[in-house]
């Protein structure tokens, strides 16, 4: 008998023209992932009648809930499928490699997609349709490996014993490294930098109405939200200076391999609050910046993500 191993499993996607209904076979990407928790679970409630003993009645099958999170590499292709999902269709330049596919926060009509978890070793199908990006954040660092997590919403999951997503294809996977990470501050390096985190967030509102197949009416986008922090040490007062003063900056999150394979998410009205300088020993002295992005009334948004590298489109293949 077959057990299922997270080795064999693989990850299917594609971009539903109509919200809730799956492609056709053979029209989806193949998916590098770490880590998946997407899919349905319904829970069961505890009968509260009495009358009938000590021993309880059945349990009641409560709302059915689709969601999860994924663990994705931060790489060069795959990339602009995720951010395709959180920002909607980029802005695509160039006649020829290299292009730059531009992604800009605030968009009210967000693409839904049909992923497809699969098991062949049981064998176990999860398509999960209607699928909504919520979030995605990632940590940068000095080393290790970058990936971030993906927060995912779904209509539903439909299973199967057979994979309805046919042929795959696939991309040349080349991720970024930690040392080709690089924070910026006004167009400026910034210096002193330990580590930082990044969140966008879509805010997701579902539409749980009533209806005989447990699945949602939808996921509607709401306030965007573009947060984090940044650990630095404590070498000028630069930050600080910005905090008190409470004016804005633009600060930026690159990796790059070289100009033609790069990765940028720019905020570009980012406020500090102030931050207090702990003194925990000898050591040097960092402070930790909770930061909060909004809307920048020159770009007329809050975000851009900048992908640069040789796909020139995003449409299911």
């Amino acid at each position: 008998m077959a057990r299922a191993q997270g080795a064999r499993a693989q990850m299917a996607l594609a971009f539903e023209s109509v919200y809730g209904t799956p492609p056709a076979a053979d029209s989806y990407w193949r998916m590098p992932f770490a880590s998946s928790s997407l899919g349905s679970e319904q829970p069961l409630l505890n009968s509260e009648l009495l009358g009938y003993g000590r021993d309880p009645l059945p349990p009641v099958r409560d709302a059915i809930t689709a969601d999860g999170d994924v663990s994705v590499p931060i790489d060069l292709r795959f990339l602009g499928i995720w951010l395709k999902a959180l920002f909607g269709a980029p802005t695509t330049t160039g006649s020829v490699a290299p292009f730059t596919h531009e992604f800009q926060s605030g968009s009210w009509t967000l693409p839904s997609m049909a992923i497809e978890i699969g098991m062949a070793d049981v064998p176990h199908y999860a398509m999960n349709v209607g699928c909504v990006a919520n979030s995605i954040s990632w940590t940068m660092q000095r080393s290790g490996l970058v990936t971030a997590t993906v927060n995912v919403i779904a209509r539903g999951e439909i299973t199967g014993a057979a994979s309805s997503a046919g042929t795959l294809t696939g991309l040349e996977l080349q991720r970024f490294g930690a040392f080709n990470g690089s924070v910026s501050r006004d167009g400026s390096q910034l210096g002193s930098i330990v580590s930082g985190e990044i969140t966008y967030s879509n805010n997701l509102d579902r539409i749980e109405t009533i209806r005989s197949d447990g699945m949602i009416d939808g996921a509607d986008p709401s306030v965007a939200a573009l947060t984090g922090s940044i650990n630095v040490r404590f070498a000028d007062t630069v930050l600080l200076d910005q905090a008190i003063a409470g004016d804005p900056c633009e600060l930026s999150f690159a990796y790059e391999i070289d100009a033609d394979r790069r990765f940028e998410l720019k905020a570009h009205a980012v406020y500090l609050p102030k931050a207090r300088l702990p003194l925990e020993g000898p050591g040097g002295v960092q402070a930790t910046f909770e930061w909060q992005a909004a809307l920048d009334t020159i770009t007329g948004r809050m975000a851009t993500a900048t992908l640069i590298n040789d796909q020139e489109t995003y449409d299911n293949p």
